[in-house]
């Protein structure tokens, strides 16, 4: 079998106690490539990500794809023989990864330490949104308070901060980082031999995503604010509308870009204007977007195409989706779920593995727990608890 289709991280062994997207879609990227990722799931309260619509099979598509190549156990982590079913299954996996506010799997006797006894090499994730320590450790919180409370959201927009189509906090600020850290934490267990428990704040994520401006802030430039900095609205590098209601992203920002875009829309007498600082090109911005609204974005995809100046066509997402890019390069996954077609995207980071839609609530109960050495009568025993389902 290719490395591909194994996967990076093959015979990487995944306990996934979390719900709905941050701590999910982080175990999706370590499913994607190769680890084995066991969820467990409460029989009672399900997940509200298997709720969504719209539905392939009577199922939730955004299940089917964020738990994607994943287990199922549904375990009532309050019954009383819960927890020595979770300190078996910690005893032969590598990760554990959490997204309860803190001090719930203390309570339940799953935290940290309490479960480093079964495994001295168990990496410990616990994924929230402010962190276990500090003010708001407890506070409940979203993508959009992340973005807010970070910073991010006070430069992005025009005049008023703009919810972004995507949770970039949830996604860039939580999973990545918690799959980022999982991984430095097993290349430090190869010489240490121990895990370690990983702290992992989703509004931190979002402010370190500050870098640039951050970096200007630090040494005394003002605060940005939109429309004020190069990349956010200051420059022509921005979003135009063309003829038919459509955009356009132009991103020329180096001189020799800058000159053929100009060229292009046969203007190139206002390439020098591009060099006033951002927050002064406002005119040239207009007579910029005058050009563009007199075309459709049909005939700027056709004059833009064969030219290297960084302008491309604002995709809806079923375009961007048969867009030939992403098509060849195989991140267009075409599946069947209950006999019904399902479309995922591939996991960029092993494309060409393989995808089975996710499992049914506790689809795998027994098959996990007869691997844990449990009996016929004991798994029997297990259900007629409630604690199994």
């Amino acid at each position: 079998m290719s490395p591909e289709a194994r996967g990076t991280l093959s015979g990487l062994k995944v306990l996934d106690f979390s719900t709905l997207l941050p701590g999910p879609f982080a175990s999706q990227l370590l499913a994607d490539m190769g680890a084995q990722v066991t969820r467990i799931e409460s029989p009672s309260r399900p997940d509200l990500l298997r709720q969504l619509s719209p539905s392939v099979g009577g199922e939730s598509a955004a299940h089917l794809t964020i738990n994607r190549n994943k287990r199922s156990l549904a375990l009532d982590l309050k019954a009383p023989q819960a927890t020595e079913v979770v300190r078996r299954l910690v005893a032969e996996h590598d990760i554990l990864l959490e997204q309860f506010r803190p001090g719930v799997m203390a309570r339940l006797g799953l935290d940290y330490p309490s479960l480093r006894e079964c495994n001295p090499r168990l990496i410990y994730c616990s994924l929230t949104g402010y962190g276990q320590s500090g003010p708001l450790a407890h506070r409940a919180g979203h993508d959009i308070n992340y973005l807010a409370l970070s910073g991010l959201a006070s430069y992005s927009g025009r005049s008023e901060p703009v919810l972004s189509g995507t949770q970039v906090a949830d996604l860039a600020g939580g999973s990545q980082q918690a799959v980022i850290a999982i991984l430095a934490a097993l290349f430090e267990r190869q010489s240490s031999g121990l895990g370690q428990h990983l702290d992992i704040a989703m509004v931190e994520g979002a402010l370190a995503l500050n870098a640039m401006a951050a970096a200007a802030v630090g040494c005394g430039a003002p605060v940005p604010h939109p429309g004020s900095e190069m990349l956010n609205g200051g420059s022509l590098y921005d979003y135009y509308a063309t003829a038919d209601g459509r955009y356009l992203a132009v991103g020329a920002l180096e001189p020799q870009f800058v000159l053929a875009f100009f060229q292009a829309i046969e203007r190139p007498q206002w390439a020098t204007h591009a060099l006033a600082p951002p927050g002064q090109q406002s005119e040239l911005k207009r007579e910029i977007a005058g050009v563009m609204a007199g075309q459709t974005l049909a005939h700027w995809q056709q004059r833009f195409a064969p030219l290297d100046c960084c302008v491309e066509p604002v995709l809806n997402l079923k375009e961007a989706m048969v867009h030939p890019q992403f098509v060849e390069r195989g991140m267009i996954r075409k599946l069947t779920h209950q006999g019904q077609p399902l479309t995922q995207l591939a996991c960029p980071l092993n494309r060409q593995g393989p995808i089975q839609p996710g499992a049914a609530l506790g689809e795998h109960s027994e098959a996990v727990l007869r691997e844990l050495g449990y009996g016929e009568e004991e798994v029997a025993e297990l259900k007629a608890s409630g604690a199994v389902a």
